[in-house]
């Protein structure tokens, strides 16, 4: 007793008709086609996200450029004593090693 599945398989299998397979002229035009989706799928995600993008207040940019110059000065100092210190060191132990002519 063969299964309704079987029997259909039988009938494809045995079919006369064969399945052509795409060419390279139709395997070129589904590339197009999907990359023009694809791109068209970028450009929409663009869009949904430029919604989402708030440009900031007067005061919130003035805020944050203050911010970013007073931490600008802050590292500066903060190299300029660390640059000194390991400066001194380094002339300290040249010195004593005898690299150093004065």
């Amino acid at each position: 007793m063969a299964t309704k599945a079987a029997l259909v398989n039988d009938k494809e299998r045995s079919s006369p008709v064969k399945r052509q397979e795409p060419n390279s002229m139709s395997k070129y035009a589904d590339s197009v086609v999907d990359t023009w989706n694809e791109f068209r799928r970028f450009l929409s995600d663009v869009r949904a996200e430029m919604r989402k993008v708030v440009t900031p207040s007067r005061k919130e940019v003035q805020a944050t450029t203050i911010v970013v110059i007073v931490a600008v000065f802050i590292f500066g100092a903060y190299f300029a004593v660390v640059d000194s210190v390991f400066s001194y060191g380094m002339h300290q132990l040249l010195s004593k090693l005898g690299g150093l002519q004065q």
